[in-house]
């Protein structure tokens, strides 16, 4: 990468905060932390939350805020719909625009609006922070490191429903409920039950499979967190 006089601009998103590495020596940074990265709203709780932004960097913030509902969340065809009205879009992200200076810390309202779906409503809202050029003579590079938030609005009524089906080293699980799920903690140890090994987590919205290859031949299991308490899934 050519780093010119002229500030290099990068804002870096995931499913919660993305580090991005060092690309050239003594950068500056543009320092911002979330208080939460994951909001959920259950159906007879609180229908708001507020999460607290910092700037924990040297120089001045402009803090962009948009919300974003996700469509077929964790299928192929997921897609992204932003629109200004909350209303419309049913979460309220407020302020839009906000500026820290250093050390300031500003709280960010997030709010579930209208009547809660009879399916889980799920939202990304991208935290994303703006700052000027790179003082000095000297080439500069300037790191930003954005949030992109998860909110999920429960429905009231929550219908549980994962499975799993095995072929051959193939493992297939299924959400067949109307609310994401974790699977965490998942465990395969060999024929002595010694030997065991970990096996990755995953979000799984509703709806969606998810397919991964097991490294071993015999039996397993996951511990599932749905929006009323955890259970155990086995293979």
């Amino acid at each position: 990468m050519l780093v010119t006089r002229r500030a290099v601009r990068r804002s870096v998103f995931a499913l919660g905060i993305c580090t991005l590495g060092l690309i050239a020596s003594e950068p500056a940074a543009a320092e911002l932390v979330v208080s939460q990265l994951i909001v959920e709203f259950k159906a007879e709780a609180p229908r708001a939350a507020d999460i607290e932004v910092t700037n924990n960097g040297e120089e001045r913030s402009y803090v962009v805020v948009e919300p974003r509902e996700l469509l077929h969340p964790g299928m192929p065809n997921e897609e992204r719909v932003a629109t200004p009205d909350p209303t419309k879009l049913g979460l309220l992200a407020s302020p839009s625009r906000f500026i820290l200076e250093p050390g300031q810390h500003r709280t960010l309202r997030i709010a579930a609006l209208g009547t809660p779906a009879g399916e889980e409503r799920v939202y990304r809202v991208t935290v994303e922070p703006v700052t000027g050029d790179v003082a000095g003579s000297e080439s500069g590079l300037k790191l930003l490191i954005g949030y992109d938030l998860l909110v999920m609005v429960r429905p009231p009524v929550i219908r549980n429903s994962v499975r799993s089906d095995r072929s051959g080293p193939n493992l297939t699980i299924t959400n067949n409920g109307n609310a994401s799920v974790e699977l965490a903690e998942g465990n395969q140890c060999d024929a002595a039950g010694k030997n065991c090994q970990a096996l990755p987590a995953k979000r799984l919205y509703a709806g969606a499979s998810w397919t991964q290859r097991l490294p071993l031949p015999t039996s397993g299991a996951y511990r599932v967190r749905s929006a009323d308490g955890w259970s155990t899934l086995k293979f």
